[in-house]
């Protein structure tokens, strides 16, 4: 069984349609796929209605957060779009993306580079603006040669002459809101140090205890050094362990099930989901039945997660988290 827990469609920054993304999930073998979209649940429905046979659709967001002045992604699986205070959030983050986006076009044009609003906002189309978009047009111009070439200090990196922040949310308070819409959180390429800063171990540990689900651990952005001592904090803090492609379509080098999830992890974040249910495309009758997951039944978690532990009502104390950089749930 495979299952890649973490794709993007032109809903976010992805270059891949959703409809396009799941024919190509299903046309590379996959059974299970999660559209994670930068901070918008958009996509969602087109997912759903394109859903081919044998292909199971997880619905989700890759929330923008800050932790002490670090960027981080949270991956939030099978929440209920439509809860109040996570609606609210997720709006906040995205409305602050379009003024984010000129006003890192602003520096572009005071460093000499001749892109526009307009050119930008046809590279992002329907989808979340991000800097993503804007380092696309980049190399339109030639100013540089890929995309992950304009992700440095010289123009869009966190800290660069071009970036300017954005409204990130906090984490502890991400974890409070997925988990009221009925979610499961998973962090996000914890140590993808080539993003930037990462954050410590020690505050991993502290998110552990204010309810994350699990940390991302097979990713494109971690060598196997780095895969195998996630792996041994995830099971010294009792979280599961997930994998995933991050596929963006031809905007990143990444394919669809370059890496994925055990199905028996699976299994168990779909038993400790309640806002929402793994949806399956059409295979007869037997395929449309209400169930929590298409794989083996889950086993039996540490004590320690199961049941899930409740959220504290005061999360631990911390210094304040600054806002920055992503876009409408993207970079």
């Amino acid at each position: 069984m495979r299952i890649d827990l973490h794709t993007h469609s032109t809903a976010s920054d992805g270059t891949d349609t959703p409809a396009e993304l799941v024919r190509k999930a299903a046309a590379a073998g996959l059974d299970v796929v999660a559209l994670t979209d930068h901070d918008t649940t958009r996509g969602h429905a087109e997912a759903l209605s394109a859903l081919p046979a044998g292909l199971t659709l997880v619905t989700g967001a890759e929330l923008s957060c800050r932790l002490d002045g670090i960027s981080m992604h949270m991956l939030a699986y099978l929440f209920d779009p439509a809860e109040p205070a996570f609606l609210a959030e997720r709006e906040l983050v995205r409305d602050d993306r379009v003024p984010r986006a000129q006003g890192m076009i602003v520096k572009l044009n005071e460093l000499g580079v001749p892109v526009t609003w307009e050119q930008v906002a046809r590279i992002a189309g329907d989808g979340s603006v991000g800097r993503p978009h804007i380092a696309t047009a980049l190399v339109e111009l030639g100013v540089v040669p890929t995309v992950n070439d304009a992700f440095t200090p010289q123009w869009l990196a966190d800290g660069g002459r071009a970036h300017m922040p954005k409204h990130e949310t906090d984490p502890f308070e991400a974890l409070r809101l997925v988990r009221n819409a009925g979610g499961v959180a998973v962090f996000a390429h914890p140590a993808a140090s080539k993003r930037g800063r990462t954050v410590p171990e020690s505050a991993i540990a502290e998110l552990a205890g204010a309810g994350l689900d699990g940390i991302e651990v097979d990713h494109m952005d971690h060598d196997p050094e780095t895969r195998a001592r996630l792996r041994g904090l995830a099971k010294e803090l009792g979280l599961l362990t997930t994998g995933s492609s991050d596929y963006h379509g031809s905007r990143k080098t990444c394919v669809l099930g370059e890496f994925s999830t055990d199905p028996e992890v699976y299994g168990e974040i779909t038993r400790r989901a309640t806002g929402a249910f793994p949806v399956p495309g059409p295979a007869g009758p037997e395929a449309r039945t209400p169930r929590r997951g298409r794989g083996p039944e889950p086993r039996a978690w540490p004590e320690a997660r199961t049941p899930r532990r409740p959220f504290p009502s005061v999360p631990p104390a911390r210094q304040s988290c600054s806002t920055s950089p992503s876009s409408a749930l993207s970079s």
